[in-house]
This record gives C-alpha cells, structure tokens and sequence, in this order.
C-alpha cells in the first residue's frame, strides 16, 4: 500500500515526506487502498504558483497537505487533474481535510458549488481556501461557502505555513491487508428478508413484555428522529417522514416520543417502540437535563411530555404514583452519535454523557452506540457502502467512539439512515435492520436478568 509513498521522482531525488507513517495510514483510509507519491514539497520546489503546476499538472487525483506552526496538518483532495484549463471544476469527490488528534475529520463540498476553479494560480479549493496564497507560505480563506468550516478548528487560525505537500493519489495494485473486512456482514436481499422476518417474529424473553422500549439519546442533529423515519420506512416500503428530523443548532424534537411501527400500513404492530428524546447540548440548562433521563428510564415520562431544559420533570406530575411496570420502563438505550463530529465532541458534552452512562449502568440497563453518517465521515464509503467495513478509517472513529463512551466496540454499529434519499436502499436496509435486531437482542439479555425479579 505504500511502496510509492515519498518515493523520489527524477526530479525529486531527495525529497521526503513530512507525514508520519499513522498520518499516512488514516488518509489513505480515506480513499481506500491507495498508494500516494510525493510529487511536489513547497520547502523544496518553492511556493510559486508556477513551481506547483510544473511538477503537479496532468497527474491525475491529488492529495495537498499542509502544515503550520501551530501543528495542525490539513488539506484537501481533488480527483480531477490540473491543467491551468481556466475552467470552473465539477467534482463531487473532493473533500477538505484536517487531522484532530490523530483522525482526520473530512469536510464534503456543499451541493450547487464547483469544487475549484483550473486556473494558473496556486491550489485552491471552492474558490475558499487558497494555499500557497500569493505565492507565499499562507493559507488563505476568501470567505466563500463552498465548504462549511471553522478555520480555528480547521488550521486554529494560523495561517503560516511550515510546509505544504501534494500527492499522486493511485489505487493500490498490492491487495490490501485491509480489503478482508473488520466485521462480517451479508449485503443481499435475502439477508434484509430475513433479518425483517426476524424482527416481525420476535418475542421478548419476559411474557409480560409485549414491545421491546427502546430510547434515542445523543446531541442535537446525531439523526435519533432519523433513525426512527429510517426503520419506519423499511417496514413501510417507501421512505417516510412520521418523527420530524432536520440540522438546526437546536434540537427539533421537544417532546418525549414513543413510537411503535406497523408492519407495512395495514399490518400489525411491530414488537419494539422507539422513544426519541430531546438532543443533548453542551451548556447546562439547555438540550435535555439528565434527571429527566432517569424519570425516561424508569418508565415514568408519558408520550407526548413537553421538556423543559431548565425544570426537568418531576414524579408528582404523573397521573399514577405507583412504581412503573417492567413493560413501561427502558429496556435498551441508543447513543446515537455523529460519526463526522466524533473527534470534534467537546469535553462537557463528553461529561454529560458519562454521566448518563453512570445512570443507565447502575438500573443495568442495555447499551448501545449508533454511529450515524458514516457515508459523510468516509468518502469511500459515500461511493460504496459494502466498502463500510473495509474501510480502516471507519474502523479507526468506531475505536475512537469506543475510546470516549468507554463501550466495548462490538457494541458501536455504523449506519447511514435515510435522509435526501427518495426510494429504500439495499445496503442502508440491512445495516439498520442489522442494528435493530442488535438492540432486540441485546434489551432481551436485560430482560433476562431482570425479568424473574419483577415479573
């Protein structure tokens, strides 16, 4: 896989690669079984525009990494050739980059922007952010939208460069150690048939249990209401949109939700209910209060209950006061959590959710992480996604959303839920119902412990 990685060209002899062996392995996770070869070193063939497309042009799809002195590594990639065209570039597979920690965090080109534009001058992307800029060590941000980023995330505001780098991005003609996938999964129709026949026949282990309670908890716009839609869709046979989903910087759902589903719109109802929550924010008093968590738990919120960031809810307003039954309560919690902003997720709302953790193992309650937008995380796996669990960049965020919600990593399941789509997807299909069959399973182990007790 990179037996051409920093290898010398004529005209390169010396030359070698500033990244470092792990940096390299995540980037190429990126792309998928790749070789990169070091075509052009700024600190070596200058920061002239002309010194970049004399060693750069016609090379095919390209890696451009750069440096500051602040530390930070970030850049971008294009699979289309410079060729000083003076044409606007379409090219949906270009993403910007930039490492946090030791991952890299992709940034997709927003819909109805070109990705660059072919001129003369030095390597831009969306006409946004120019490196290299004037021909000097600086990166420049021109303020346009073509992608959506924070430059204090992206290079901490640091426009200095020590060095900038681009790459010949080749598929691999070595087979890939990694093309055996992580994690072993059927992608066919008879697998998704099954699977849904498995979910309509299930019964819980506790005979006073008719429906499986399943709560969605995770930050605001981590896709709980979508997953909800997504499984709604599967057994409807069409995409629909019954719990309201979106990417507003607060959260859409306000309401506690139950949801149980039909099987297809005369059919009978499905043995699980899915309860969305209010999304969680970082400061306190707004997004959802952890004490109205343990009143969920507990089988104590009615559907429907509005929340109150700032009042979280209090027994007394129950219209009984008895102890909720063994059906009433939680019997398996989701973390449903952006595979894109794992690396990103601060260390308060990192905190909010150990503490949810404390509470959920002390009423030893089944759990579960949903790491959603997998496709958007990984550009290969946006091309393919039977490529999921080949991808070792995927592989690494699942390890990281391990790492941080201190879950085993055979309880994290990457999945993409439905969200511009307009028919059902094979592949989508069987990742969701392959993570719903996981929560069934997994909620049947808690009832198995606690049932005898309380039943």
């Amino acid at each position: 896989m990179n037996s051409a990685f920093g290898a010398p060209s004529p005209h390169n002899a010396a030359v070698t690669s500033n990244l470092a062996e792990e940096q390299r392995k995540q980037l190429c996770g990126l792309l998928g079984n790749v070789e990169l070869t070091l075509l052009y070193k700024a600190s070596v063939h200058g920061y002239q525009a002309s010194a970049f497309h004399q060693r750069c042009d016609r090379q095919g799809p390209t890696l451009l990494v750069a440096y500051n002195h602040s530390g930070y590594i970030f850049g971008g990639y294009t699979s289309v050739d410079y060729a000083q065209s003076g044409q606007y570039i379409t090219d949906q597979d270009t993403f910007l980059f930039s490492f946090q920690g030791k991952i890299p965090v992709s940034i997709k080109l927003n819909s109805g922007y070109n990705a660059r534009i072919d001129d003369t001058g030095v390597p831009n992307f969306g006409q946004q952010l120019y490196f290299c800029y004037n021909n000097q060590p600086l990166v420049y941000n021109s303020g346009n939208s073509a992608f959506s980023i924070s430059t204090g995330t992206m290079y901490g505001n640091d426009t200095q460069l020590s060095e900038c780098e681009v790459y010949k991005v080749e598929q691999s003609s070595e087979v890939s150690t990694e093309e055996k996938p992580w994690r072993n999964i059927l992608w066919t129709a008879e697998r998704k048939d099954k699977l849904m026949e498995m979910i309509r026949n299930h019964k819980p282990v506790v005979t006073s249990v008719s429906r499986v309670r399943i709560v969605m908890i995770g930050p605001v716009g981590a896709g709980k209401s979508s997953f909800f839609n997504s499984i709604n869709s599967i057994f409807m046979g069409r995409i629909t949109s019954k719990a309201m989903s979106g990417s507003a910087g607060t959260s859409v759902t306000t309401q506690f939700r139950t949801y149980p589903i039909k099987d297809g719109r005369e059919g009978k109802l499905l043995p699980f209910v899915l309860c969305d929550t209010m999304g969680l924010e970082e400061q306190s008093g707004a997004g959802l209060d952890i004490e109205d968590i343990s009143s969920i738990l507990q089988g104590h919120v009615p559907d429907r209950y509005k929340f109150n960031p700032t009042a979280p809810f209090q027994p007394h307003e129950q219209k009984a006061s008895k102890p909720a039954s063994l059906k009433e309560k939680i019997h398996c919690v989701v973390y449903v959590i952006d595979a894109t902003k794992i690396s990103l997720m601060s260390d308060k709302l990192q905190e909010k959710l150990a503490s949810i953790r404390k509470k959920v193992n002390s009423l030893g309650i089944a759990q579960i992480v949903l790491m959603t937008k997998v496709d958007e995380a990984c550009p290969l796996v946006e091309k393919d996604l039977q490529s999921l669990y080949v991808s070792s960049y995927i592989k690494s965020k699942v390890q990281e959303v391990s790492s941080r919600l201190g879950v085993p990593v055979s309880c994290v399941l990457p999945v993409k839920n439905y969200s511009q789509e307009l028919e059902l997807e094979l592949n989508c299909d069987v990742l969701l119902l392959t993570a719903l069959q996981q929560m069934l399973n997994f909620a049947d182990d808690y009832l198995d412990d606690v049932g005898p007790v309380e039943d």
